[in-house]
């Protein structure tokens, strides 16, 4: 009998370790793989990768290449062991094209490429994420109540678009020069413990401050997304980096929330929706963080004991983080095998 324990924790151990220095990738990975106009860094990592979040584990700086963590259309991600462990880099000068010939010749062809910054692969499809990035904030309740609203049109209208002259009555810090207009959108509430985590401010355009008098400014609409309309709120803009560059990666804390809201007027989530999340910078998730999606479990009724009981909660999806606020994050999800929906819950992947 100890004889037999004696072998099932051998086996048991052996499988653990196995486990545990698995190799991240796919059994069929390629050794190499061109870089496309419309890939993303997710999308490359997943033709690698089983887990496309340990990317940043795997990626070996190629210290001959200008700005090595930025990938471009045209550069080769290849695989290269270094002190015998598989790793992924990028070949981008000095490489020849090879084109096998109807006689079984292989020419190589001599090639460069010149590319612009704005060429940089993504970490996600930017179409996805481009208005969320800028046009929305989450902000305090107080921050944009007592904020300046406009009062009035110019010329009696109450309905003012890109161009337009327009009243403005509050506080307003004539050093900045423009100014968002937003309107109040969804209030975001913790489902479990009821806290208030902010307020949605939609932009709707950018204003261009031109006088004051007493407390009326005088503005100019320069660009407008939606109507804007007596009582919607300016706010100064925000000087932020929008940076779409930036590796998929694991959260460093133990993050578990919920799904709390979805963009686009709808319940159920899906790919490529925006969705956000009860947990924020201060639970020190930051943008690439990816999260694991478990789908609640239905309820069913115990015929035995007529209780009715909640099943497990499954895994059925990935998203990442873009955007990052103190209490709430934005959140792209990225896989949905099965239909999602608010109030599911998000864990370390």
């Amino acid at each position: 009998m100890v004889k037999f324990y004696r072998v099932v924790f051998i086996c048991f151990f052996v499988f653990i370790t196995g486990v545990i220095s698995a190799q991240p990738f796919k059994d069929d990975h390629p050794q190499e793989y061109e870089v496309r106009s419309g890939d993303t860094l997710w999308g490359i990592a997943e033709t690698f990768l089983r887990d496309p979040w340990l990317w940043p584990e795997i990626w070996h700086i190629n210290t001959q290449i200008e700005n090595p963590h930025l990938i471009y259309p045209g550069d080769i991600v290849q695989l290269i062991q270094v002190d015998g462990k598989k790793m992924l880099t990028i070949g981008r000068t000095g490489r020849a094209k090879r084109t096998e010939l109807p006689d079984g010749t292989i020419k190589l062809s001599p090639r460069a490429r010149v590319s612009k910054l704005d060429s940089v692969i993504p970490a996600i499809p930017l179409e996805a994420v481009q208005s969320f990035l800028v046009d929305n904030r989450v902000v305090e309740r107080e921050e944009l109540d007592n904020a300046p609203y406009v009062l009035a049109g110019g010329e009696g209208h109450i309905i003012m678009g890109s161009g337009d002259k327009f009243y403005v009555r509050g506080q307003i810090d004539q050093a900045q020069t423009a100014f968002g207009l937003y309107r109040k959108g969804v209030p975001f509430v913790d489902p479990d413990t009821g806290e208030f985590l902010g307020m949605e401010a939609k932009q709707l355009g950018l204003a261009k401050y031109l006088d004051t008098e007493k407390d009326i400014s005088t503005m100019r609409l320069l660009r407008s997304g939606q109507d804007v309309r007596i009582g919607d709120r300016l706010l100064p803009t925000l000087e932020r980096k929008v940076n779409s560059i930036f590796y998929p990666k694991s959260p460093v804390a133990d993050i578990t929330g919920k799904i709390i809201h979805v963009f686009g007027g709808v319940r159920n989530v899906s790919q490529y929706n925006v969705v956000v999340i009860n947990r924020g910078e201060r639970e020190k998730l930051a943008v690439g963080d990816v999260l694991a999606i478990y789908r609640n479990g239905e309820q069913t009724r115990d015929r035995f004991t007529n209780e009715l009981i909640q099943l497990p909660s499954e895994r059925s999806g990935l998203m990442i983080i873009f955007r990052t606020f103190e209490k709430v994050s934005f959140g792209l999800v990225l896989k949905a095998q099965k239909t999602l929906k608010v109030f599911d819950a998000v864990r370390n992947p």
